[in-house]
């Protein structure tokens, strides 16, 4: 009948069997990485006020988490250590009986090889005024000796049990700095997820809640400035160059332009950090009831994935496992 489309994309919107027999693209568990926080010598979880239903773990419930994420079957968790003492160089860092190393320990022996268990390493929980490096006499961050000072902690993860190390801090040269110091404690094995792309972004705030920061001022000159996209792929070839295993975009939904630039450029996996502000700003719409929050949650990782990442680093890592047998 004349006036009828020839062409109708619709069919292959039909039902929910078709639609995932089309789907382009695809969320498994073992693609999602789910960040823990780990507080030293708290005896119960103490609720972060910014990230409803995330929390500073004890080393107990932290333990727990671990064995639920490799039972779920997630990629892994990336520990996060909230200390009780700080001091000027973030000595608490490097200590091999300092918490965020402890609970490294702690979840290798929960978790075998069944997921990875990776670490953050930077200085900024550690460090009694914030920042993600030592300070010069001006009250800068001193980037050549923070690099020193991130390969002796790079090291004490990787002796601790860390399959994945993630220098954080933006420090340049701070890749092949750890990669030199693990490769000279024989430590070759260990990989290496580069935070290559890491901007200086106002979707931080409830992450520094969660870890308790100090900070005093800001990232800005270390961080990259959001404007910019050219110099996202310079970093990204830097730390490749470097020893790079895996480089990582933070923040994720500001900033999928980049995911994708990077993954285009690059031939090796691309993570991506779904922060606490993307967390935050979703579950605050969700319980004023402006949004649907299981749809909103698998919708952010799907467009993250979309965008081009392999890995994924998301609050709602764990979630996610249910919702996805629920999807589409």
């Amino acid at each position: 009948m004349s006036g009828f489309p020839d062409v109708r994309p619709r069919r292959l919107r039909s039902s929910a069997a078709v639609r995932r027999l089309v789907a382009e693209t695809t969320l498994q568990p073992r693609q999602l990485i789910l960040p823990l926080f780990v507080r030293e010598n708290a005896t119960e979880p103490i609720p972060i006020s910014s990230m409803p239903g995330v929390y500073q773990h004890t080393r107990d419930t932290a333990r727990k988490a671990v064995a639920e994420a490799a039972a779920r079957g997630l990629g892994g968790v990336m520990l996060f250590g909230v200390p009780e003492h700080k001091d000027a160089t973030g000595s608490g860092g490097l200590d091999p009986n300092g918490i965020l190393n402890v609970a490294i320990r702690d979840a290798v022996s929960e978790a075998g090889d069944e997921l990875l268990v990776m670490s953050d390493l930077c200085l900024d929980e550690f460090t009694d005024h914030g920042h993600c490096g030592v300070l010069d006499a001006a009250g800068r961050v001193d980037n050549d000796a923070t690099l020193q000072l991130y390969a002796e902690m790079g090291v004490a993860q990787a002796e601790a049990g860390a399959h994945v190390v993630g220098p954080s801090g933006m420090m340049d040269g701070q890749v092949g700095a750890v990669r030199k110091a693990l490769d000279g404690a024989g430590h070759t094995d260990t990989v290496i997820l580069a935070y290559s792309v890491k901007y200086a972004s106002a979707f931080f705030g409830p992450f520094r809640e969660a870890v308790g920061s100090s900070l005093q001022g800001d990232r800005k000159t270390y961080q990259q400035d959001p404007a910019n996209a050219h110099d996202a792929i310079r970093e990204v070839d830097l730390d490749v160059a470097e020893g790079a295993d895996i480089v990582m975009v933070k923040p994720a939904l500001a900033y999928l332009d980049i995911i994708r630039q990077v993954r285009d450029h690059v031939d090796v996996p691309v993570a991506a950090y779904n922060i606490s502000g993307e967390y935050a700003m979703v579950e605050a719409a969700a319980a004023n009831g402006w949004i649907d929050r299981e749809r909103a949650i698998l919708e952010t990782l799907t467009a993250i994935r979309r965008a081009g990442a392999d890995i994924i680093l998301s609050y709602w890592a764990a979630e996610a496992v249910h919702l996805l047998d629920r999807v589409r």
